[in-house]
């Protein structure tokens, strides 16, 4: 076991002997022992926020990691990502190794297919404090804000921690996997039951595909409200003003015959 350069010094003077320091120092350097230590990151103070319940796809997706292991012992970890409004799961990445360019490539992906979140919310894991994804998510085309949760608090990042344990009890814990191809197989027929047919309690007992499809029914037949602008709704403008006008006559008219 390495000890600190002085004290390995102290220990051999105590014990009688009296070489210089600065020989015990080159021999203490020929045997590796000079080992920097690693200085633990300190993370900004993580403010508590309410789980938020999003109204509305796309106000926030969150983002996590899991682990497991092949039969031949290789680890690879997977990233889970879902949008909060219905849980629907929107990429699950598999891989030995999963950076921040990585997480910011799956991310750009899914922009392309649905839009940009408003929120990501993501525990304090290497790849998620990253310069590289707080630069991407401040760029001035996308101003997407990171969420941080409290370290230790997995609670506050609820929605997709229920999702983890799903997963892990369904997928990971249920199969031997073989292959990273064999992982991915299963993930997708996963996912695609998950998203399509698995009913959640919180959303009615309706699956997240269904759940979003029916918010975008009612959303289109809400009733709309007028008037926004005078250009958006120049008609229903006018004819409001036609109906008042005549209201106006007429009280004027009944007025001069009561005279």
């Amino acid at each position: 076991m390495a000890i600190g350069y002085w004290q390995c010094c102290y220990r051999l003077w105590n014990k009688g002997y009296r070489w210089n320091h600065k020989r015990i120092y080159r021999v203490y350097t020929d045997m590796k022992l000079n080992i920097r230590r690693r200085a633990k990151k300190r993370l900004p103070e993580r403010v508590k926020q309410p789980l938020m319940v999003p109204s509305a796809p796309n106000q926030v997706w969150s983002i996590d990691f899991m682990s497991d292991s092949l039969v031949d012992g290789r680890k690879f970890r997977l990233l889970n990502i879902i949008d909060d409004f219905n849980r629907e799961s929107l990429a699950i990445e598999v891989d030995t190794s999963l950076p921040s360019l990585r997480v910011i490539r799956v991310l750009e992906q899914l922009i392309a297919q649905r839009g940009k979140p408003a929120n990501i919310r993501c525990d304090n894991g290497p790849e998620f404090i990253s310069h590289k994804l707080e630069e991407w998510c401040n760029d001035k085309t996308r101003q997407i804000t990171l969420q941080f949760i409290q370290p230790g608090r997995p609670m506050q990042n609820a929605y997709i921690e229920r999702k983890n344990g799903s997963m892990r009890r369904e997928l990971l814990n249920a199969y031997l996997f073989y292959s990273l191809s064999e992982v991915r197989v299963l993930k997708d027929q996963w996912k695609l039951d998950y998203n399509q047919d698995r009913p959640h309690k919180s959303l009615g007992y309706m699956s997240p595909l269904n759940y979003a499809k029916q918010w975008h029914k009612n959303k289109a037949n809400e009733p709309e409200l007028y008037p926004q602008t005078a250009n958006g709704n120049h008609s229903k403008i006018e004819e409001s003003r036609l109906v008042d006008n005549a209201t106006e006559n007429k009280k004027m008219i009944n007025l001069e015959n009561s005279k």
